[in-house]
């Protein structure tokens, strides 16, 4: 299998980097690659990179240099706070730390394993909804292992993408990696060029982008412009019924995704000429993977149309969480032969019906049971943004005596709007016992750049002397 840096060196003389200087940036990576050489023979062995670029070619450049020379690659968000970086450093300790186009060799202050592993890794940040930062742990061939499911599934050769999600999330880093390996082009876009200009330096007709669900929102004044692309792919947190049903009013061609950091982004996909045609759900498992539905009590494998925990086995699935790491890591071999070797048991609950179309329920650990019924706030919270009073809404449960728990909403209001509108314009969306009994109003609710709710700090806005 052909690394990073040989793709790059194939494409040294091609212009596939749209409004950038791709020489310059062919040029920029050879020179970090030489760097790290150097530093490879100073510490002799792996050096541990954490890459912190907030300026994406930079980013990427540093990106290929790292896999090029075997180092052990962690990718980190430039605008974690220090309490968040505070974490990262006490989980693992960098050789070099790339941040701002500034090389720092950081003291070590305190003492932990060092990372031994026969495979340099890719660790890649994930902090679910808890907040709580920890990193899967890739290798190149699991990230090349998703490239091509995502090649075979659509039917295409070379694959261009126009990224404008931050590429140290897996989302906006596999659309740079397919870009790079298919011989594709891309365009590395901040979003409010997207959102504010009506036009693009490209012809989107063959390209494909890719959006967390509060971007399409805001993109929908502008359908014109989503409707010239080839595909957009939707995914990083759920989508409302009737966010989809605006889009395919308008001919948008979506295609709403299933997938995480630990599987390196989509398993599921839901193509957009099903999703135009009314089909719902996250569409069908890609070549590289296999889905299947598991009891949350017993852990055997359940039927169509039965409601359980969802399990992966993929080709791209990660090694692991750092630093629970084993000497002998699932053996990458094993993806030539076509065959997976191990599974991934997720949080979420969801069902295949007839057609091996995926559907998601909700997070097992945000489930809320409220006098003995099971809710999953993604659906309640569908209903409410369903009813256009409310910008944005979090739903969780909190103590109750009587019901055990109560379900409690913290929304963003579109306007000046009582409770009791909103509990009238609920009454035929949702059964009794999913209504909310507490809401808050709030001006923004806590969500990262893939547009997920951090529920930890969701449940922080609750006044702590307020019945709410």
């Amino acid at each position: 299998m052909k690394g990073a840096w040989e793709y790059l060196q194939e494409r040294a003389r091609e212009d596939w980097l749209i409004g950038q200087d791709s020489r310059a940036f062919f040029e920029l990576t050879s020179r970090v690659i030489a760097q790290l050489q150097e530093e490879k023979t100073r510490v002799r062995d792996r050096p541990v990179i954490f890459l912190a670029e907030s300026d994406p070619i930079h980013f990427l450049a540093k990106f290929i240099a790292a896999c090029a020379t075997g180092c052990h690659l962690f990718l980190c968000n430039p605008t974690w706070t220090d309490s968040e970086w505070a974490q990262v450093f006490a989980l693992a300790q960098p050789t070099l730390l790339y941040e701002k186009s500034t090389l720092l060799r950081p003291p070590l202050h305190s003492v932990l394993p060092a990372l031994h592993s026969p495979l340099p890794l890719i660790c890649i940040p994930t902090g679910g909804s808890s907040g709580s930062i920890r990193f899967a742990m890739h290798t190149w061939d699991t990230l090349m292992a998703s490239v091509a499911g995502f090649q075979h599934y659509f039917g295409v050769e070379r694959i261009h993408s126009c990224c404008v999600l931050p590429i140290y999330h897996v989302s906006g880093l596999m659309q740079c990696l397919r870009s790079l390996t298919s011989g594709g082009t891309l365009a590395l876009l901040p979003y409010k060029t997207l959102e504010t200009s009506h036009l693009l330096t490209f012809d989107p007709a063959d390209f494909f982008l890719s959006l967390v669900p509060t971007q399409l929102h805001r993109l929908l004044g502008s359908p014109t412009l989503l409707t010239q692309f080839k595909t957009i792919l939707l995914g990083g947190a759920p989508a409302g019924s009737e966010l989809l049903e605006q889009a395919r009013q308008l001919a948008i061609p979506l295609a709403p995704t299933y997938g995480m950091t630990e599987t390196a982004s989509q398993v599921s996909t839901l193509k957009p000429t099903d999703f135009l045609q009314g089909i719902t759900g996250c569409g069908q498992v890609l070549p590289h993977a296999q889905i299947t539905i598991c009891s949350a009590t017993t852990g055997e494998v359940l039927g169509v149309n039965q409601t359980g925990v969802v399990t992966i086995a993929a080709k791209s699935l990660m090694l692991g969480y750092y630093p629970e790491f084993v000497d002998t890591p699932r053996d990458v071999a094993c993806f030539s032969k076509g065959t997976v070797a191990c599974t991934f048991s997720t949080d979420d609950i969801g069902w295949l019906d007839e057609r091996g179309y995926l559907h998601i329920l909700g997070r097992q650990s945000d489930k809320i049971i409220t006098g003995g019924e099971n809710v999953f706030p993604a659906e309640v919270e569908a209903a409410i943004l369903a009813t256009g009073l409310v910008q944005d809404v979090g739903v969780f449960g909190v103590s109750d005596p009587y019901w055990g728990e109560a379900i409690a909403a913290i929304y963003v209001p579109t306007a000046h709007l009582t409770v009791t509108t909103l509990k009238a314009a609920l009454a035929d969306r949702l059964s009794k016992f999913k209504l909310p009994k507490h809401w808050i109003a709030v001006e923004q609710l806590p969500r990262n750049a893939q547009g997920k709710l951090n529920r930890q700090e969701l449940r922080q806005l609750v006044p702590t002397d307020s019945t709410m």
